[in-house]
């Protein structure tokens, strides 16, 4: 069980937190906004916890969080009680999730068999407005927690303004985002917003370095996702640093001619990418209809991802910048691109990369896509897209 008083490196998310839950007027909707992998669902179920603990404990601040005076009470469940154990399994009837995914369990059968790309109104209506009518089931608290909440529609987010605004007595609402300004403006007014920021570099590694990942590999991971641990392990997990160890050898070696080759290869990895994803997904329980399209599509992103981020490292190996490297452990590979571009080719392939991702949303064609990027690699000539 992860209390709020162990969530690490969001100090002033857990003081605001602590603010609320002391306060005489605690907000019943916040908006928890942040890069993805840093905590935030984390922080959610453990606040959700606090509020549904009967047994809940209070202990002196004492310089724990600077944001608050030495004797500021905070608030922790006691992990212990039975409503405790039954978060942490989640079977409390009184803690729900909500995600587009629950639409396969849709009383309407044609609900069940679309294709979830975004968290729709029939979700929000049958999963958290008409629940939390209903009265708790154990005791005077029911805590629902929204996942990826900057997918909800514009039709699902304005039905759920009235419940935001004026939930049932004992409702807490907890909407995740990465950006706030991805919601409503009528929605985020109706929140309390509390913004989680990156983790600290060193934390991302040792918590790497625990899973048996050696140093250079973990700093590599913080580095490409933004230190975020939740996003380092999820990439980790995925056996995707040898696709990257991969990708940056082909990139260094390729010529000013191009690779006729290179294309094919970048797309039956991104075939394969996607279809562990898919095989993934269902191992897991998600949804059977993720569609290859939209797999092949998140998997070219993180080879894209990959790929821009070793030119940026590039670029700041050709202007000396003073910057850390993200393939720190691939440097070689990386002075080589640096020699082959100079540093405006480094800037505007880098801006192709990027391009080329959002085409990839567009429909293009991934082959032509491909085809693309080998040129973008090998000299950053204009793109034929």
């Amino acid at each position: 069980m992860v209390g709020l008083l162990d969530i690490v490196g969001q100090g002033e998310a857990i003081a605001r937190l602590q603010r609320g839950l002391e306060g005489q007027r605690r907000p019943h909707a916040y908006l928890f906004a942040g890069p993805v992998g840093v905590g935030k669902r984390t922080t959610a179920v453990a606040l959700a916890r606090t509020l549904l603990c009967r047994n809940a404990h209070t202990q002196p601040n004492q310089g724990y969080l600077p944001h608050l005076g030495a004797d500021f009470p905070l608030r922790d469940a006691c992990g212990r009680c039975d409503d405790c154990r039954m978060v942490d399994a989640g079977s409390h009837p009184d803690f729900l999730l909500v995600y587009k995914e629950l639409a396969q369990y849709h009383e309407d059968p044609t609900v069940r068999q679309r294709v979830m790309q975004e968290l729709g109104i029939d979700v929000i209506r049958s999963f958290l407005i008409a629940p939390a009518g209903r009265s708790p089931a154990r005791g005077q608290h029911k805590v629902f927690v929204v996942r990826e909440a900057d997918l909800m529609s514009g039709a699902a987010q304005n039905s759920l303004l009235k419940t935001l605004e004026e939930p049932p007595p004992g409702v807490t609402i907890i909407l995740l985002c990465q950006q706030a300004e991805e919601l409503l403006p009528t929605t985020v007014s109706r929140c309390s917003l509390v913004r989680f920021g990156p983790l600290p570099r060193e934390f991302i590694v040792q918590r790497l370095g625990e899973q048996g990942i050696d140093r250079a590999r973990a700093e590599f991971w913080a580095g490409l996702t933004g230190l975020s641990l939740g996003e380092s392990l999820r990439l980790e997990q995925q056996g995707l640093y040898e696709v990257k160890l991969d990708l940056l050898e082909r990139a260094a070696a390729v010529g000013p001619a191009g690779d006729s080759e290179l294309g094919e290869h970048l797309a039956k990895t991104m075939d394969k990418l996607a279809q562990q994803e898919i095989a993934r997904s269902k191992a897991e329980g998600g949804s059977a209809d993720l569609s290859a399209n939209l797999a092949k599509r998140r998997a070219a992103a993180t080879m894209l991802e990959i790929l821009g981020s070793a030119f940026r490292d590039a670029l700041y190996l050709s202007t000396h910048a003073d910057l850390p490297l993200v393939h720190g452990d691939q440097r070689g590979c990386i002075e080589a691109i640096a020699r082959r571009l100079g540093a405006t080719q480094l800037a505007e392939a880098i801006e192709q990369l990027s391009q080329l991702e959002s085409f990839l949303w567009r429909n293009v064609n991934p082959r032509v896509v491909w085809d693309n990027v080998v040129v973008t690699c090998a000299s950053a000539a204009p793109l034929r897209v």
